[in-house]
């Protein structure tokens, strides 16, 4: 479709979220303490403070990154949640992958404007909001969810953030397994409980040299999981990692690490779909000691305080 001009292009999702303030939009108030209030804007309304109360009149219609002034004299400052703020702040049913895990994901798995992708535990919509973000109204996002629970917590938290339905998102109740997207995806994200139960079916979805991330909580499943993708032939050698985040204080001089830091959250692997009947060359990797569990390894397992069972 081609347009005339820019005034009948439609506006793209991603706009709608600047501009002035206008009722019905969240807006982000931080008082001199750097202590954040999320209000929703409605005409007439008012937010009550312990300095004064702040008219949400006096918001409406304005730019943000101004200062209101509440009733007492107290200056507040108003920005919009960033996506950063709306999904560590939004309704949860499953735990959501934080922002620090989200933005390395779309690096790890090259999300680009316009991409297909393919998201297998939509949760409470956290990561669905970022992918949606990234691929822009052109790009086309599939996320399964199998609780029906889950997937009405996360329509609600992707239609609040970009204040309706997002024209790229197709939200489905069930398995991946069950999914008719064979060779038209550009791009895989997994966050499930047993991930290499899948990997036939996204390699499957996945055209060749498309790229599958999976994140997982633990060693266990993070094994299992890069196991499962060597032994199907199918994917590149599997890449792991974490992100570990440290804040930073900063006051004149005096710059150092903050006493908290953003630890653990879980383990990111990626690898890429090979082409049909290509076959990888054979590792050059050895082993660590005890890796694999050998002949010597089961049968010692069977004697218990000298005893043969």
């Amino acid at each position: 479709m081609t347009f005339p001009d820019d005034t009948s292009r439609p506006t793209p999702t991603g706009r709608m979220r600047s501009g002035h303030f206008v009722a019905g939009e969240r807006c982000q108030l931080t008082d001199p303490r750097a202590r954040v209030h999320t209000i929703t804007l409605v005409p007439g309304a008012a937010f009550h403070t312990s300095k004064g109360a702040i008219a949400h009149d006096d918001l409406i219609g304005h730019d943000e990154g101004i200062v209101v002034m509440s009733t007492n004299g107290t200056g507040y400052l108003a920005f919009r949640p960033l996506l950063t703020d709306y999904v560590l702040g939004m309704k949860r049913g499953a735990t959501i992958i934080y922002p620090k895990d989200a933005s390395i994901i779309l690096g790890l798995a090259d999300v680009f404007p316009g991409a297909r992708v393919l998201e297998a535990g939509a949760g409470s919509g956290a990561l669905s909001c970022w992918l949606l973000r990234a691929i822009g109204d052109e790009g086309r996002l599939t996320s399964y969810e199998r609780r029906d629970d889950f997937a009405e917590v996360a329509r609600k938290n992707v239609e609040g953030f970009f204040a309706g339905p997002h024209p790229a998102w197709d939200l489905r109740v069930g398995d991946l397994e069950t999914s008719d997207l064979g060779g038209q995806v550009d791009r895989v994200v997994l966050d499930m409980l047993a991930p290499w139960e899948c990997v036939d079916s996204v390699a499957f979805a996945l055209v060749p040299g498309g790229v599958l991330v999976v994140y997982v909580a633990t060693t266990t499943q993070l094994s299992r999981t890069v196991e499962a993708l060597r032994d199907s032939g199918l994917f590149s050698e599997p890449r792991a990692q974490e992100t570990l985040l440290r804040t930073w204080h900063l006051e004149g001089l005096a710059v150092r690490p903050d006493h908290r830091m953003n630890g653990h959250t879980g383990f990111l692997a990626a690898c890429r779909r090979l082409a049909d009947g290509t076959v990888l060359p054979p590792r050059k990797i050895r082993p660590a000691k005890g890796a694999r569990p050998t002949l010597s390894d089961e049968l010692a397992e069977t004697v218990i305080d000298g005893v043969s069972e």
